[in-house]
């Protein structure tokens, strides 16, 4: 891991690799652990960073206040800080939120994006009432109950070989950061974002991805100039560790033609 001091927080990361620079955002409950078959796939041909958020793995805490905003803003510090911009921004689920905001704010620190099974903020891709609902979900479980087989994760039994690592994350999680998080997530709606997109975009989405359904997936294909989607079949919302060759020979021929 490497650790960087980003406006008195720190910041972790996992880096490996030599060549174009490809930075991964986690989804919410999660951390950098969460990208280790791309990291191992990729490092070969590319510069790969993943990154612990404020309140995950081995970052710091969330200070009270912090904003979804303040996510972006410290992985374009993160980002600066490495010297690798402009680099391809990788994100799954609530990392492409991150992700749009940071585009938003920043949009010189991306030379493409990968944006997998995610959502332009729930309010924005699902809706005010199920943002809400989903929401209230979150703060009713009590200290400790996160699940990371949550139905709907997974088209069929979470990969048995990630089950594991998904129960390690899992038990690593901050309940304050996660809803700090995820509250982020509810409340955005970045939508008019997509359309202002002036780079290559590659979408991946699960076929049977039940937390983010294709709908969205479609609605980004939509709104993104020139924006492509991939489907992986027989995959649910976590593409990236159900499916991990698939995912990441997407990944890499989309990387070649655009990442460098």
């Amino acid at each position: 891991m490497d650790v960087v001091e980003i406006d008195g927080l720190r910041i972790a990361c996992r880096r490996a690799g030599d060549g174009p620079a490809v930075v991964f955002v986690h989804g919410g409950a999660e951390d950098s652990r969460c990208w280790t078959p791309q990291l191992d796939a990729l490092a070969d041909e590319f510069t790969v960073v993943a990154w612990d958020e404020p309140g995950a793995g081995g970052s710091s805490d969330v200070p009270a206040g912090f904003e979804l905003s303040d996510y972006a803003d410290h992985l374009a510090g993160l980002i600066r800080a490495l010297d690798i911009s402009p680099c391809t921004l990788v994100g799954l689920s609530w990392g492409v939120t991150v992700i749009l905001e940071l585009y938003r704010r920043r949009p010189e620190v991306a030379r493409s994006l990968v944006l997998a099974d995610g959502y332009a903020g729930w309010r924005g891709s699902l809706g005010a009432d199920e943002a809400d609902a989903r929401l209230a979900g979150l703060r009713d479980q009590p200290e400790g109950a996160f699940d990371p087989t949550l139905p709907g994760l997974f088209a069929g039994p979470p990969p048995a070989d990630f089950v594991p690592l998904l129960e390690a994350m899992s038990a690593d999680v901050r309940r304050h950061s996660m809803l700090t998080a995820l509250t982020a997530m509810a409340q955005a709606d970045l939508t008019d974002v997509l359309a202002t997109i002036q780079v290559p975009t590659q979408l991946i989405w699960g076929a049977l991805d039940a937390r983010s359904p294709l709908s969205v997936a479609h609605e980004f294909e939509r709104r993104i100039p020139g924006a492509d989607l991939a489907v992986i079949p027989d995959c649910g919302h976590v593409s990236n560790l159900e499916a991990p060759e698939a995912f990441n020979d997407i990944l890499r021929f989309f990387l070649r033609r655009h990442g460098a």
